[in-house]
């Protein structure tokens, strides 16, 4: 765990929310009209005897920097459902539920609304203290530990009690929690369990694993937090800041986020994830509750079948159209917080900063040195971590739930990448080696999707945080020599016609093509190995990589390394 070095101060300020790293506030409004569909097919085969769905109604919500109003929705079932009911849980989730006794092959579902969708960024005041008042009794469930969010667990009432020591004020606690969560918690997918307990030990998890670890560690010191279940469009947005465009973009699927209460304020959404006291127009909030566990009604799928009958499959594809979309964002870097990235509007609120400890530099190697090196220790290192040849039309998983009972309910395993050989803009990705390396192949996460022609890896100098002169070139790969499998999987591109060495150092990789390839490049959300800024983009028509997103491309460098 890292320390937290803190400078404590007594009065009240204008206070940007600690972020980690690269800390932006951020101020200004965006506005989306966005029209949603879900379409789903169940293909149910011989056997099953009873079948049923549900689905979520998006309701209209509003907190302080957040507006969500839902119109026109509907939902079509083909063929009808025998029976379909339509109820209120005891979070205020409307649910409908259809279901075919005896269901035909295939039942085909349409789900659709339009929403209107703001985001206003404002400085926020809030004086709540902390501890906090006894909660209303409405709120007490919000408090409870459960089996996702272990909040009694002895680690995470350990650790959320040094976060909050000596804090006076709720917003204060809230942040500490988030910038911890945010440093500490690495992006993978699928992870092993989603609870926060594995969070807190593994240091690994998705969307849901972040919200159950934020909830957990706000619960056990008396902040009431529920679980948001919803939707994230793909549609980017930019912010400007000091040195150029900061562009943020989510995957396009099912996601999971956080709401706290504040009594001066209501239910705040934060996205521990990469925003605080907000999220942005991209989000469509559908389901609130507990926890993930409690939260799966949206899309789920439940049956009885019999004994040995073939399960079905369901194919889902979720759409966001933005007839509108204005976006006025503007970002200020500041020099404190954690080491990851977070977004925030400012706050009137008392708070101690975090001082941000940068890593040391690269060694520097003098050149009487580097003839003497010897490279033959093997070498592998990057952004690792992805879901390799996972078919994203079917990712759901099944559950037993009785005797010749199962159930199939939503994920979160959402296709991140991007479409990275269009002629219009490039792309590249920084690689910061601390040993020197005699480099023999790149891999790249990459999906072909069709076309033809040739691919290759380029290797780029940094030059004050940017692509500066070309190094080296890989061997050609042709297209035909990557499969059009579902999935995204290592294609490796051989540097073995001059090896180079490379010192330690910052290097950026890029892909270049020829011909009219359709290759996706597969991400991660936030950074989980290099810096914040380390993934640039920019116009064939121009010179200077000015634009930077927000997340990670994976990719893998492997050759020889020193003792």
């Amino acid at each position: 765990m890292k320390k937290l070095f803190a400078a404590i101060f007594g009065i009240t300020f204008l206070w940007p929310v600690l972020c980690p790293a690269e800390n932006y506030t951020v101020k200004g409004d965006m506005g989306s009209s966005i029209r949603y569909e879900l379409q789903e097919q169940v293909t149910a085969g011989g056997g099953i005897q009873k079948m049923v769905l549900s689905f979520v109604v998006p309701q209209s919500f509003q907190s302080p920097t957040s507006r969500q109003e839902i119109k026109e929705f509907g939902l079509a079932f083909s063929p009808e459902p025998q029976d379909k009911k339509n109820t209120t849980d005891g979070r205020g989730n409307q649910i409908v539920v259809a279901t075919w006794i005896r269901p035909p092959d295939v039942i085909d579902v349409r789900l659709f609304c339009n929403a209107q969708s703001e985001t206003k960024l404002p400085a926020l005041s809030t004086q709540d203290p902390f501890p906090l008042a006894a909660a209303k009794p409405e709120l007490m469930d919000y408090l409870k530990p459960t089996e996702q969010v272990q909040s009694n667990n002895h680690r995470i009432r350990e650790l959320a009690s040094q976060l909050t020591a000596n804090v006076k004020t709720e917003f204060d606690a809230v942040q500490r929690v988030i910038a911890w969560v945010v440093d500490h918690v690495h992006y993978v997918t699928p992870p092993a369990r989603y609870d926060a307990v594995y969070s807190l030990e593994s240091g690994k998890g998705n969307c849901q694993n972040f919200s159950h670890l934020t909830a957990a560690l706000l619960r056990a010191v008396g902040i009431p937090v529920r679980i948001v279940n919803g939707i994230t469009f793909n549609q980017p947005f930019d912010i400007a800041w000091q040195k150029g465009t900061l562009t943020f973009k989510m995957g396009q699927g099912r996601h999971s986020w956080v709401e706290v209460w504040f009594p001066e304020l209501g239910w705040v959404p934060f996205d521990p994830q990469n925003t605080m006291l907000f999220v942005s127009t991209r989000y469509l909030r559908i389901e609130v509750g507990i926890d993930n566990n409690e939260t799966k009604n949206d899309g789920l799928l439940k049956w009885s079948q019999m004994k040995d009958a073939e399960r079905p499959k369901l194919q889902e594809s979720i759409a966001g159209n933005f007839s509108s979309d204005k976006v006025n964002v503007k970002g200020d870097r500041q020099t404190y917080g954690p080491k990851n990235l977070i977004l925030s509007p400012l706050v009137k609120a008392e708070f101690k900063q975090i001082e941000v400890v940068p890593p040391p530099p690269p060694p520097v190697i003098a050149e009487e040195d580097k003839k003497g090196l010897r490279y033959d220790v093997p070498f592998v290192y990057g952004n690792l971590e992805f879901p390799e040849n996972v078919d994203f039309a079917f990712p759901r998983v099944t559950k037993a739930s009785g005797v010749n009972q199962f159930e199939m309910s939503r994920n979160f395993l959402v296709e991140t990448a991007e479409y990275v050989t269009t002629n219009l803009t490039q792309y590249a990705q920084v690689v910061v080696l601390r040993k020197p390396v005699r480099l023999q192949k790149v891999g790249l996460a990459l999906h072909k999707f069709g076309g033809d022609g040739l691919l290759w890896v380029d290797i780029f100098q940094d030059d004050q945080g940017k692509p500066g002169q070309p190094i080296s070139t890989s061997d050609f790969v042709n297209l035909d020599q990557l499969s059009l499998k579902p999935g995204y999987r290592w294609s490796d591109f051989d540097f073995g016609r001059d090896n180079p060495v490379l010192m330690p150092g910052s290097y950026w990789i890029a892909l270049g093509f020829t011909g009219s390839p359709i290759i996706n490049w597969f991400y991660t959300y936030g950074k989980p190995v290099g810096p914040v800024d380390g993934t640039r983009y920019k116009s064939v028509f121009q010179q200077n990589w000015s634009g930077a997103m927000n997340y990670e491309f994976n990719y893998r460098v492997s050759g020889l390394t020193v003792k």
